[in-house]
């Protein structure tokens, strides 16, 4: 359950032995990629879309600078080169989304007002916040996120109509504003499609590039003058890296009412560190092939001015008004189904692949798991289908199960200790004509009373089962024949009185008992007490029914 452990959005559904992604809690951040122990996961974009749009001739491309590190050991500009030859009519590298969004930010950065703001150009981040942290939502810089800037200012700069395509680690980053995302996988699937070798492509620009370095921003949009003039440690400006952070920056925003500041908050270190691009132990070596073939930044801004004040760079995050997650009523009726552990608190043991019970009974309210996921759970049920094998449902007495292994036992036993025990076989003599005068469910009620009165007249270490219908077995542990019979008649007087408390008509209500006694070191199997039993039992029915006898007199 490694992926449903650190997925933060509670996004993997397990069912059995089934696991699937929820695509609409999804807020793809990749953690559950590495995660798996099967490779069992993938990520995808939407690679057809892309080729039919690249068929047209028209389409841009917008190719994010970790593509270095993708098909390294080629050069970005093979990569580029490549684009061009696969048939797309423009290719961009980001710098025009992360020259719009950081003057933007600029702007809000100029103006003191604002006392606490989140970053917001990763859409990890939003995504987590609105499905999780909605107290967060008017927090959230109202600023788009730069690919989804990128690809509406391409479309005012070369028409409306211009399909733009995204090729990056993180797919949802263009959100509508983007007409198809690919993965790097898909990218170069796209290339062999085409019959396109990165690596045979000449290692310089062979058009001239659509844009120049960026200059007053970093990847990801913040402005380098912020990065710059604030340090990581200052009351105005706070870096966080991970989304557990969200969580203690809800509770200082929304309970403790404090102003944090601008957060800076990434679910990693940058899209070099996103899990697509590999394991993170080789993020400095990705860091050093992105930084070696990067070119000098320019002096200049990259934008055209006319261009950039058509384009809407604002965004706005709705409320979810009528809250997103499961009702409180089905949460704790989840819980009651798990229980408690033996020290009265919940289990918590993450075996589910939850951190708490609480959190795993939201993802079953909500759909995204079952209880056969619960360790605790499932132990409980077994102990319950044990206790049901074990006692029978209409007289609450043991099964014939329970009987034939305690037979078993006590014959075992008896053998080590010398110890005889005795068997009493108990069968109602009328309990056809109460059913067919009465209905089944004064049978029931008859049957069930007499049970109380084969349990009311036994020891605790004794046991009393039903044998099947309308018969009942005793076993009478350290009692021999003469016991036993005296046992039997208490049994079989306290049924007959009970037949009269209940008001049938006198001796309609009554059993015929057989006794049989197992001596130590006798050489009659276990079957055989049943069998003499049921024979002396058979006797007394014979003899005029309402009597004990155990073979050998009748009382």
């Amino acid at each position: 359950m490694a992926c449903v452990r650190v997925c933060p959005a509670d996004a993997v559904a397990v069912d059995g032995t089934q696991v699937r992604i929820v695509d609409e809690a999804c807020t793809r951040c990749g953690l559950c990629l590495p995660a798996c122990p099967h490779n069992a996961i993938t990520a995808s974009g939407d690679a057809p879309r892309a080729q039919e749009l690249l068929l047209g001739g028209r389409a841009a491309l917008i190719l994010s600078v970790e593509c270095a590190v993708y098909f390294y050991p080629a050069t970005p500009e093979q990569v580029v080169n490549a684009c061009y030859a696969a048939g797309f009519r423009m290719v961009h590298r980001g710098v025009l989304g992360d020259e719009l969004v950081a003057k933007e930010y600029l702007a809000l950065w100029a103006d003191n007002g604002w006392g606490s703001m989140i970053r917001s150009t990763c859409p990890v981040v939003v995504e987590t916040v609105r499905t999780q942290y909605p107290e967060l939502i008017p927090y959230l810089a109202p600023i788009a996120t730069p690919i989804a800037a990128e690809a509406r200012y391409l479309k005012t700069l070369y028409g409306a109509d211009t399909p733009v395509v995204y090729a990056g680690v993180c797919l949802t980053e263009g959100g509508a504003a983007v007409d198809a995302a690919l993965t790097f996988d898909e990218l170069a699937g796209l290339f062999q499609r085409r019959g396109v070798k990165v690596e045979a492509q000449a290692p310089y620009f062979t058009r001239v590039p659509e844009e120049r370095r960026r200059h007053w921003s970093t990847a990801g949009g913040l402005p380098l003058e912020v990065l710059m003039e604030e340090p990581h440690a200052s009351r105005r400006f706070r870096k966080v890296r991970g989304l557990a952070g969200l969580e203690a920056i809800a509770h200082a925003v929304a309970v403790d009412r404090i102003d944090v500041g601008f957060v800076d908050i990434l679910p990693c270190e940058g899209c070099l560190d996103h899990p697509l691009l590999g394991p993170r132990d080789e993020l400095f070596r990705r860091r050093e092939i992105v930084g070696a073939t990067e070119p000098v930044r320019a002096r200049l801004p990259v934008l055209e001015e006319a261009v950039a004040q058509r384009v809407q760079v604002a965004e706005a995050f709705p409320i979810r008004r009528n809250g997103h997650g499961p009702a409180k009523q089905a949460v704790e009726a989840v819980l009651a189904e798990i229980g408690l552990a033996p020290n009265g608190r919940p289990w918590d043991c993450g075996a589910c692949g939850f951190g708490t019970c609480r959190a795993f009974a939201v993802a079953a309210a909500a759909g995204r798991t079952t209880l056969k996921s619960c360790p605790p759970y499932l132990d409980k049920v077994a102990r319950q289908a044990q206790l049901q094998a074990a006692v029978d449902g209409l007289t609450g007495l043991a099964t014939y199960r329970v009987l034939r292994d305690r037979l078993a036992s006590e014959v075992a036993r008896s053998g080590r200790t010398g110890d005889p025990f005795a068997l009493l076989f108990v069968d109602l003599d009328n309990f056809k004509e109460v059913n067919d005068r009465y209905g089944h469910e004064a049978g029931n009620e008859v049957l069930k009373a007499a049970a109380r009165e084969c349990g009311a007249h036994i020891r605790t270490t004794d046991l009393a089962a039903r044998y099947g219908g309308d018969e009942f077995v005793l076993v009478l542990v350290r009692t021999g024949v003469d016991g036993a019979v005296l046992a039997a008649d208490k049994v079989r007087t306290g049924v007959e009185v009970m037949g009269r408390e209940l008001g049938y008509p006198e001796g309609l209500v009554t059993v015929s008992i057989g006794v049989a006694g197992h001596v130590p070191g006798g050489e009659e199997p276990q079957e055989d007490l049943l069998v003499v039993a049921d024979r002396a039992l058979y006797r007394a029915k014979e003899m005029g029914r309402n009597r004990v006898c155990d073979g050998r007199t009748v009382t």
